[in-house]
């Protein structure tokens, strides 16, 4: 998503009627960026899907006053990718803090950061990402605002 243009909001149009143009693209690029980013699996990456997860969750909630309970659905389920995606993020930067003199708090953050990664990947694979669900949320995106 960061590397892409963002999608170009038409000023003469109504918020709905952007969300309901703009939004679907912008769901497909966050697939396709979480999708490439979950192969990698490096912290780096997966602190950059943190932040494009951040984005996307926080752009969506601003549309939320056009979009029924679907979207605050589709939010927790986003959240909690999120919060999975901080959870490593905060252990890998503590355990690089502490450095290698920690060898307990090391060991134990390493088995944090094993955990919380098993964790993310049966819910992007088996939930977040499982078959048909980009589909579903673009179709969401693009059918369901209402006028404000």
């Amino acid at each position: 998503m960061a590397k892409q243009n963002p999608p170009v909001w038409v000023v003469n149009k109504s918020a709905p009627m952007n969300a309901t143009r703009r939004l679907p693209q912008l769901a497909s690029r966050y697939f396709a960026t979480g999708r490439q980013l979950m192969k990698r699996s490096t912290s780096k990456g997966l602190h950059q899907l943190q932040l494009e997860t951040k984005q996307f969750r926080y752009t969506l909630e601003l549309f939320r006053p056009y979009y029924g309970p679907g979207l605050d659905k589709r939010l927790t389920s986003l959240r909690k990718i999120q919060d999975l995606l901080g959870e490593i993020h905060d252990s890998v930067t503590t355990k690089n803090f502490l450095g290698r003199k920690q060898n307990l708090s090391a060991k134990f953050l390493q088995r944090r950061i094993a955990r919380k990664r098993r964790e993310l990947n049966r819910n992007w694979q088996g939930f977040f990402d499982a078959a048909g669900q980009e589909r579903g949320w673009t179709n969401y995106l693009e059918r369901f605002a209402k006028k404000g």
